[in-house]
């Protein structure tokens, strides 16, 4: 079976080279190996650089295992609300960085608050920069859903309510976003949550093609499924990695040479916040 690309719901003003999209295939692609495991079967996964480029995923008999990670794919989210920003164990920690290894992809992990803060300020110059480029500010709105009929009718998207926000009809929802979505206050957003975060996980692929880029999400999706069987939440915080002309920069930082860095993830203990809705599976099986 293949895992491809669905180029119509791109997104060029963000994601430009179509890195998000790859990575997204990774996540899936991942999630399918936990749940053939669970089910007895072994998956084999390659990236197929032909046309769209997409993963072919073989499936081999094999004996059952239910992990903990399966078993957490129902419940991951990211959770874009505050947490309690208490540290995260060491041994929890291990657990976490055994997840996100592997082959060509690294996971550098920052967990002390002066590491933590330098990420924060490229997170808000990057943010500052997107706020400011009409095009992302429109796309962004194209993808928010607004009201949870919204959201419950096109089964996709941001729901506003996932992020804490009010939910309200997609025309007053639209005009209070012109109003209340400045630079200021969604740095200020940031800065809060960076804050209250146990740490810091930078994902990073030896090389940037897609190949690589997939690998990045089944790394990711580990992470993220073993820290929901931690009870640890996770969000993004990628704008240092969106914007092309502030990432060589943000790699200094972390002393990535000429790697360029994939996703920035927030994680630490917190509430759960309320769910997206994605398509159901008859929607994207051909």
């Amino acid at each position: 079976m293949s895992i491809e690309p669905d180029l119509s719901r791109r997104c060029p003003a963000v994601d430009p080279d179509d890195h998000h999209l790859f990575v997204s295939l990774g996540c899936a692609a991942e999630n399918l190996a936990q749940a053939g495991l669970a089910n007895g079967l072994q998956a084999s996964i390659r990236f197929d650089p032909d046309g769209a480029g997409g993963v072919e995923v073989a499936l081999a008999p094999t004996r059952a295992i239910l992990s903990m990670s399966y078993q957490a794919i129902g419940q991951r989210q990211c959770t874009r609300g505050d947490y309690d920003g208490q540290p995260v164990s060491p041994q929890d920690l291990r657990h976490l960085a055994d997840a996100a290894a592997g082959p060509g992809v690294q996971a550098v992990f920052l967990t002390q608050r002066p590491d933590m803060e330098r990420v924060l300020d490229h997170v808000v110059a990057a943010n500052t920069a997107q706020m400011q480029d009409p095009a992302f500010v429109a796309e962004l709105k194209a993808w928010i859903r607004f009201s949870e009929g919204e959201a419950e009718c096109l089964g996709d998207g941001l729901y506003t309510g996932a992020s804490g926000n009010l939910s309200t009809p997609r025309w007053l929802g639209s005009r209070m976003m012109d109003l209340v979505y400045t630079p200021g206050r969604e740095n200020d957003r940031y800065a809060r949550q960076i804050r209250n975060a146990s740490g810091i996980v930078v994902f990073v692929a030896d090389q940037a093609d897609a190949a690589h880029w997939v690998e990045v999400g089944r790394c990711y999706e580990r992470f993220a499924l073993r820290a929901t069987a931690l009870d640890i939440r996770n969000s993004f915080v990628n704008q240092p990695v969106e914007v092309a002309s502030l990432r060589p920069s943000f790699a200094s930082l972390l002393d990535l040479g000429t790697r360029r860095p994939d996703l920035v993830v927030r994680f630490g203990r917190g509430p759960t916040m309320p769910w997206s809705l994605r398509r159901p599976v008859d929607a994207v099986v051909i």
